[in-house]
């Protein structure tokens, strides 16, 4: 929100930064669960836009993966996990940051 503008804890930065927080948690950090976004964009904007606002990252996450399919180290003996960082905007557009192999 345009209160927020000045708390620059609130913004993109990592655990560095905001475990300096007053309203840090040392359990969780700053990161929310799936379900708790979902059910916070589904109070504040709806179903039809939360909805939206998924699928939009699903095909976000679909796309980056296509992109680098031919550069994948493939072994059929183990896999791998990735951290999608994305923000969201005013709109619930989702928009890349990165993606991190070694995800915290």
């Amino acid at each position: 929100s345009p209160t927020d503008l000045d708390n620059v804890l609130m913004h993109l930065t990592n655990v560095s930064v905001q475990k300096h927080s007053e309203d840090y948690n040392e359990d969780h950090g700053g990161k929310w669960h799936i379900k708790n976004l979902r059910l916070y964009l589904q109070a504040t904007y709806g179903g039809e836009a939360t909805e939206k606002c998924f699928q939009l990252i699903r095909a976000l996450i679909y796309h980056s993966l296509k992109a680098v399919q031919g550069i994948i180290i493939n072994d059929k003996h183990c896999f791998e996990l990735y951290g999608y960082d994305v923000l969201l905007d005013a709109n619930l557009k989702p928009w890349l940051i990165e993606v991190n192999a070694s995800p915290s």
